[in-house]
């Protein structure tokens, strides 16, 4: 049964999904309205996630992954304990076909009372050049990092 992964962070990376998630095929570009980006911290570093502000839009890759892949982004993405899934209807624009395709997918969503943080110069990396390859405005991934660091210097 294809489950449909909604990517806004590192894994639009197609190197880092690829790595992770060997039978996973992309599938195509979506825009999440409604969503802003963020950066929270973990127990490893500091890392993207997604909270609902009306304002904002959020770029996506829409993968479709195996059960195998999806055990193994839970792994990765700490899930239960560092991130949640969250169902999300979305509609994305096909890789090979330019069409548009509306699906429900899963979404990581870390959770609401971690601390804001400032991500790694490795971690930045990965998710521009994803960003990079799909040809996404970088706008909203450095505005996520600095309206990190000013919640962050607010809540000290």
């Amino acid at each position: 049964m294809k489950r449909y992964y909604i990517a806004y962070g590192s894994n639009i990376n197609i190197w880092r999904m690829r790595s992770r998630c060997p039978k996973s095929e992309l599938l195509g570009t979506a825009t999440l309205k409604g969503w802003e980006l963020l950066f929270k911290k973990s127990k490893t570093g500091a890392y993207l996630t997604i909270e609902e502000n009306p304002d904002c839009a959020v770029p996506a890759v829409i993968w479709s992954v195996s059960a195998d892949d999806e055990a193994m982004l839970d792994r990765c993405e700490g899930f239960p304990i560092c991130y949640y899934k969250r169902r999300l209807k979305v509609q994305y624009k096909g890789i090979a076909t330019g069409r548009l395709r509306t699906v429900k997918g899963f979404v990581y969503i870390m959770h609401e009372e971690r601390e804001y943080g400032i991500p790694s110069e490795r971690y930045m990396d990965i998710c521009v050049t994803g960003y990079r390859t799909f040809e996404f405005d970088r706008r909203p991934l450095y505005e996520a990092r600095r309206e990190s660091v000013r919640r962050l210097w607010r809540s000290m």
